[in-house]
């Protein structure tokens, strides 16, 4: 059955206008009345519903059910992304989030290609989220990643320490083994390197705020593909 986000309250059996992006979903998807859909808002669970009316502006639905299910995984992830280039970035983020990631936030290195700031980043960030929700609907989730804003190194060297297990991907010869002795209820955190890896001030820097260098093998792996890779090695459906 197809899935609308629809980021309204939402309630059991009450009508609905679905908001502009999710009238445009619906209306490329050719729809009629009478046709089932999911509906959530990222708020908890889902609802079953029913398209009452179409027009060329307004779509209105009927909630019916609703349903508490979450498809998170036990682990919770806040991936802290060296941002590739081009549209692999865009792609990151939908792989990402379709693994259950609850978190990205785009790092700028010294090594980073791409570099936003300003009313450049906005969008792109804004653009982020909207692949963010486009991947939620097509897998399930029902809970919506936050998409930070880019931030520098130096941005994230500078923030408080957190309650999380950090891990940086790293060409340094440590292990893979140790993740599963992570605790479940524990956020972690996991940073990956752009095109090109860390420069190796950084990952020092890093380490010393915390950090556990943490290898993938000895394969040398494109920016968005070590970045997933850690991901599956942490996800866990439950």
């Amino acid at each position: 059955m197809p899935r609308i986000y629809c980021p309204l309250p939402l309630s059991e059996h009450a009508a609905v206008d679905l908001p502009e992006r999710a009238v445009k979903h619906v209306q490329v998807l050719r729809f009629q009345p009478g046709h089932p859909l999911i509906v959530f808002n990222g708020r908890g669970g889902e609802y079953t519903a029913t398209i009452e009316e179409m027009g060329r502006q307004k779509v209105s639905i009927q909630t019916h059910e609703h349903s508490p299910i979450e498809r998170e995984n036990a682990q919770r992830v806040h991936l802290i992304v060296g941002m590739p280039a081009n549209e692999r970035m865009d792609w990151l983020i939908e792989k990402a989030t379709e693994l259950g990631v609850n978190r990205i936030t785009p790092l700028m290195t010294q090594r980073s290609v791409l570099k936003l700031q300003g009313e450049r980043a906005t969008k792109k960030t804004q653009h982020w989220q909207l692949i963010a929700i486009g991947a939620c609907e097509q897998s399930g989730r029902n809970s919506i990643p936050m998409i930070d804003e880019p931030i520098t190194m130096n941005h994230l060297l500078d923030e408080p320490t957190i309650d999380a297990y950090q891990m940086v991907l790293s060409t340094q010869p440590q292990p893979i083994k140790g993740t599963a002795a992570i605790q479940a209820d524990r956020l972690v955190q996991v940073l990956s390197g752009p095109e090109g890896g860390l420069d190796p001030r950084e990952e020092d820097a890093l380490i010393a705020k915390g950090f556990v260098p943490w290898s993938l093998g000895s394969r040398i792996l494109r920016a968005e593909t070590a970045a997933l890779m850690g991901l599956m090695a942490l996800t866990r459906p439950t």
